[in-house]
C-alpha cells in the first residue's frame, strides 16, 4: 500500500490549501502543513474550498521544516520546482513518499533545492509560463505517484 504525503511549506492562500485537502482526501493522502501559514486553520475560505472533506482529512502541523523532518525521518522526500531538471513522470516514487511544495509566491527555497537536486522534479509547461496554481500542481503530482503505483487503494471502476 502506498503512503502518499503532501507537504506544504508555508502556504499562503487558504483556498489553495482547502482544494489540496480535497485532493488529499481523494488520494487517501496525509496533508502536512509547515508553519508559518499565511492564514488561520479556522479560515472560512479554507473550509469552504475543502467543503465537508476537511474534517475527514489527516492534517498534521509543524512549527518549521526542521520539526517536520524530525517527526518524519522515513520516506522519500521529493521537491517540486519549476527549476528542477527531471520531469515528474520520469522519476520513480517510492511506496512512502512526501511531495514537498513551496509557498505560492516564491516556491521552495533555493538552498533546499540545491541540497536535494537528485529528488527535485518539475511539471512540464511552456517556457513562457511562470508557474501553475499550487492546488493544480499537487493534483498533477499526486495522480502521477498513484499512476506509477497502479492506483492501488483507489476506486478505479465506475458504475456506468
Amino acid at each position: 500500500m502506498i503512503k502518499l504525503n503532501i507537504v506544504l511549506l508555508e502556504p499562503e492562500i487558504p483556498q489553495n490549501t482547502g482544494n489540496i485537502g480535497r485532493t488529499c482526501n481523494a488520494m487517501g493522502a496525509s496533508l502536512h502543513l509547515v508553519e508559518p501559514l499565511g492564514f488561520s486553520i479556522e479560515d472560512k475560505y479554507l473550509k469552504r474550498a475543502g467543503l465537508d472533506y476537511w474534517k475527514e482529512l489527516n492534517v498534521k502541523s509543524y512549527r518549521d521544516y526542521a520539526d517536520f523532518l524530525s517527526k518524519n525521518p522515513q520516506g522519500q522526500k521529493v521537491f517540486i520546482s519549476k527549476k528542477a531538471t527531471t520531469q515528474c513522470d520520469r522519476f520513480c516514487y517510492s511506496d512512502e513518499v512526501y511531495l514537498v511544495f513551496g509557498k505560492e509566491s516564491v516556491g521552495l527555497p533555493e538552498k533546499m533545492l540545491l541540497e536535494n537536486k537528485e529528488t527535485c522534479v518539475r511539471v512540464p509547461m511552456c517556457a513562457s509560463s511562470r508557474s501553475l496554481n499550487l492546488a493544480n500542481t499537487v493534483a498533477i503530482l499526486s495522480y502521477e505517484v498513484m499512476r506509477q503505483h497502479a492506483f492501488i487503494g483507489l476506486e478505479t471502476e465506475g458504475q456506468i
